[in-house]
């Protein structure tokens, strides 16, 4: 699940560092695909700390049930089939699409339907000390926390994550997303027809979609 996926289930939270650990493992790897952390065990004396790793932990248990969901198989593969004629003769594999788009209609739903405000989730981000996210990255091992730093800074202040909110810009979010990969991944036309394959699924979703975050949570309690 994407960003706002996750944030949906710990919505009512007060604690911003849980807030960013269900988040963190997402920002790492867009901040640098070579960092590779498992504090899953962690222990640390500072609780702020513990609440990132309990944060970490729920992110890794909710992809685990949202990824094994009859939901994402169906619906990732549906729009794989659907983007793959949109996007002939681009280097995006039709797979890695279908698996992205599903994650941002469904954030793009959170917010359109009012389940979420964008702005409650930046600032639980922006109530966080980055000494206590420096502390909880060199406990897990980053020996080096300067560029996530630096990213994380950059991620706070676009508020990129706004855009989300516009149906019209889900075929954008996935261009800047596949263009950690690939540099031209889609010419104009591609990001077009893609617009309307990703608004008229969005339209088809609109009714149920809530059902993946109602059986993820069972789940979660079920645990």
């Amino acid at each position: 699940m994407n960003f706002l996926s996750h944030y949906y289930f710990d919505r009512d939270v007060t604690d911003c560092y849980f807030i960013l650990g269900t988040v963190l493992p997402d920002l790492l790897k867009n901040a640098d695909k070579t960092i590779v952390l498992h504090p899953e065990k962690l222990q640390h004396q500072n609780p702020h700390v513990n609440a990132i790793i309990k944060g970490w932990n729920k992110h890794l248990d909710v992809d685990r049930y949202f990824h094994s969901s009859d939901f994402f198989a169906t619906h990732s593969h549906e729009l794989k089939k659907l983007l793959a004629p949109v996007i002939e003769g681009s280097p995006v594999k039709p797979f890695f699409l279908g698996h992205i788009a599903i994650e941002l209609i469904l954030d793009n739903l959170l917010l359109t339907t009012g389940k979420i405000k964008v702005d409650d989730f930046y600032a639980h981000l922006k109530g966080c000390d980055n000494t206590i996210i420096e502390e909880f990255l060199t406990s897990a091992g980053l020996k080096d926390t300067t560029r996530f730093l630096r990213f994380y800074e950059g991620f706070k202040r676009d508020g990129y994550l706004h855009t989300y909110s516009e149906t019209q810009q889900i075929a954008y979010a996935l261009k800047r997303i596949c263009m950690r990969v690939w540099e031209n991944p889609f010419t104009p036309l591609h990001e077009a027809r893609m617009n309307e394959v990703l608004v008229a699924y969005r339209r088809l979703l609109l009714p149920h979609f809530m059902t993946i975050f109602y059986e993820i949570e069972g789940k979660l309690l079920a645990q």
